[in-house]
């Protein structure tokens, strides 16, 4: 394939997916209620059912989307090939859903000042297609231990005691203050539960969405969209954000609530991801840094303490 033509496939890809995650926002925009809202419930982080690994980034929003649009039920996805590996066949007429994966290939490189020829590395984007168990016969989830005793504010609780914020009660605003470095929630007692939603789990997903803020201080993941996305650089933030709170929502088990307080956000958010293709791989690339900084240090702490277990572990 030549190199203009690996450009244009690596640019369908990042388009295809970027067009389905907008749509999914504009369905939900009047409710507030965002594609990894709907995700999350009953449904947890995408797994792969041939290595038990979860996606990561932007794959994880782009399963939850198609899961939702397909109306399937099951976490678990694999490939074609990866379902025939499993003793599982996809069901003739099932269609796949897109997923981007980086493959590392190697090229020539010339140095102009020693005249010498060395190789180097680099990443490219490939698209591949995967299929929900939903679309398949011949395979059984395997068993889920959460399932019949789930204890998600025990995990989350944890989560928060080791990342070791600066965490102060009152008032009625939940936010991050980069200023002071520190994160300001209202009391739990103001929070409401819904149907689907304890007052608890909305407590939670809050602080879990300002926990993810707070990473991105300059002392930690140093995040800052200014340079690349001007005047849209603070929705990006939030993008981020709620990208960070339901990945951490969906190993917790922790159902995350739309927030009306949003509603701002989500022209700011269509504007850029229909400009600019990779926006929202880049948000779920920064979301999956901000979860996976403070699920480690959850293992670090566990690991001072001399304790073998964790409540939850990266993915």
């Amino acid at each position: 394939m030549s190199e203009s033509r690996a450009g244009s496939t690596r640019q369908d890809i990042y388009r295809s997916i970027t067009d389905r995650i907008v749509l999914a926002i504009q369905r939900g925009a009047l409710e507030f209620e965002m594609p990894w809202h709907q995700g999350v419930v009953g449904r947890g982080r995408p797994v792969n059912a041939c290595t038990d690994i979860a996606y990561r980034g932007v794959n994880v929003v782009a399963l939850w989307v198609a899961a939702e649009l397909e109306h399937f039920d099951s976490r678990y996805w694999a490939t074609y090939k990866q379902w025939h590996r499993v003793g599982a066949q996809v069901r003739a007429g099932e269609r796949g859903s897109l997923i981007v994966f980086y493959k590392e290939e190697t090229r020539a490189a010339y140095d102009d000042d020693t005249g010498e020829v060395s190789s180097e590395s680099y990443l490219v984007a490939r698209a591949s297609f995967v299929f929900n168990a939903d679309q398949v016969d011949g395979w059984l989830p395997p068993e889920d231990p959460t399932k019949d005793h789930v204890e998600p504010h025990k995990a989350a609780e944890a989560l928060v005691a080791t990342a070791g914020a600066d965490i102060r009660h009152g008032g009625d605003v939940a936010c991050y203050v980069p200023t002071e470095d520190l994160i300001r929630m209202p009391d739990r007692t103001r929070f409401t539960g819904t149907p689907t939603c304890s007052a608890t789990e909305a407590y939670y997903a809050v602080l879990l969405h300002e926990l993810a803020h707070w990473t991105g201080h300059r002392s930690r993941l140093n995040r800052d969209f200014a340079n690349r996305f001007g005047d849209h650089a603070y929705a990006m933030e939030e993008l981020v954000a709620e990208l960070g709170a339901a990945f951490l929502c969906a190993d917790l088990r922790v159902s995350p609530t739309p927030r009306p307080d949003h509603a701002a956000y989500i022209a700011s958010w269509l504007d850029v991801l229909k400009q600019d293709k990779k926006a929202f791989f880049t948000a779920a690339s920064r979301a999956a840094a901000a979860a996976e900084f403070l699920l480690k240090l959850q293992d670090m702490a566990a690991l001072q303490s001399g304790s073998s277990e964790t409540e939850i572990s990266p993915v």
